[in-house]
Parts: structure tokens; C-alpha cells; sequence
């Protein structure tokens, strides 16, 4: 899928879950349908797997794409649909071009949720990520070696499922874009899979 597609999801999903907001009745919240209540909090564990995206230069270098990735998370919903959230992902280390690249990233994100059953939510996200990316590469290759810091977009769609009244299982996709040495940018994907516990 295309990055503005993805954009695009997000957005949507941020979309329709105002507007589940705005034309939901009152006996929904009242009755117990959302497993969030607003001011109530959470912090989460995802584990995964990574998928880089990166070329591995020439001359025939290993060029790994994925490897296995985690992230540990934490925020809280000012009403039944929105909410905030603070996160570190590791995207782990890859083997390419004679060296090894890795990353990971600190995010901020708007969070928001459609509640389409008592125990079950589809999630969204949007938000920017403070990403550091390392670079050792072979010369031979091509890719410029060194390190870099940068503030970019990061976005996620997933469903939730609640285990219990504090415990629930998550299923995500997340994207973030970075910047490589040498003012390269592109994109790290992650699908995982997790567990919250709420406050």
C-alpha cells in the first residue's frame, strides 16, 4: 500500500470514530459498552516483526529486511472515542551492505477508537515519532555510514480485544518515517501483537 493510502486509513479511522461519538446514545457509554471510560489510562507491551525497506547498495552484500521488533507504550482517552499516547519502538538490528543498520523511535500520537461490540475496538493512531537511525556499511557498497536523529510521521491501525475488564489483547500495524545518514528517508512497518492493561 501506498503511504498516503495509509495516511488516509488512519485519518479515516480517526473520522469514524468521531463520528461514532457525536451519534452514539448515551445508554451506550451507560450501559458498559467501552472498556475505556474517559480519564481511565493504560500501558501496553507489543512484540513483532520490523520490515526495513532498505536496498542493501551493490556488490552483493547481505540484505536483511526484517527482524524481530517491540514497543512499549502507555496513554490514557479524555472521552469514550480520543486519547492520547507515548511510546518507544526497537526496530531491531539488520544485517546490509557489509555492515548493520538499526533504529528505533519515541512517539507522540493521537489516539482514537471505534467500539463496534462490548469487548471490541478498532484502534488508530497519528502522530510524530523522534527516530534515531545507526548506519555501518562497507564503502564498496554504495550506502553512507553514520548516524541520524529526526522528527517524522508515524501512524497505526489495530484491533483490540478485551480479555477481562483490565486486560486486553491488541493486534497492530504501525509505519514510521525515518531519516538515514547521507538525508536518505524512508519507511520502517511493523506488525505485532500485544497486551494492555488498564488502570
Amino acid at each position: 500500500m501506498k503511504f498516503h493510502l495509509k495516511t488516509s486509513l488512519a485519518i479515516a479511522l480517526a473520522s469514524m470514530a468521531l463520528a461514532g461519538g457525536v451519534h452514539a446514545q448515551s445508554s451506550m457509554s451507560s450501559s458498559g459498552n467501552s472498556m475505556y471510560s474517559p480519564g481511565s489510562t493504560y500501558i501496553g507491551f507489543n512484540a513483532g516483526q520490523s520490515n526495513y525497506r532498505l536496498n542493501g547498495g551493490v556488490g552483493g552484500f547481505s540484505n536483511e529486511q526484517r527482524k524481530t521488533a517491540y514497543s512499549l507504550y502507555g496513554g490514557g482517552y479524555f472521552n469514550d472515542y480520543f486519547g492520547v499516547e507515548l511510546g518507544y519502538s526497537d526496530f531491531g538490528r539488520i544485517n546490509r551492505a557489509g555492515g548493520q543498520t538499526k533504529a528505533d523511535a519515541f512517539s507522540v500520537s493521537l489516539i482514537g477508537k471505534l467500539p463496534l461490540a462490548p469487548s471490541f475496538n478498532l484502534l488508530g493512531r497519528v502522530g510524530t515519532s523522534y527516530s534515531r537511525t545507526d548506519v555501518s556499511a562497507n564503502a564498496l557498497s554504495g550506502i553512507t555510514s553514520g548516524g541520524k536523529t529526526d522528527l517524522g510521521l508515524s501512524y497505526g491501525i489495530g484491533a483490540e480485544y478485551a480479555i477481562n475488564t483490565q486486560l486486553s489483547g491488541v493486534l497492530q500495524y504501525d509505519e514510521y518515517n525515518l531519516k538515514y545518514a547521507g538525508g536518505n528517508r524512508d519507511r520502517i512497518n511493523t506488525t505485532s501483537v500485544g497486551l494492555r492493561y488498564k488502570f
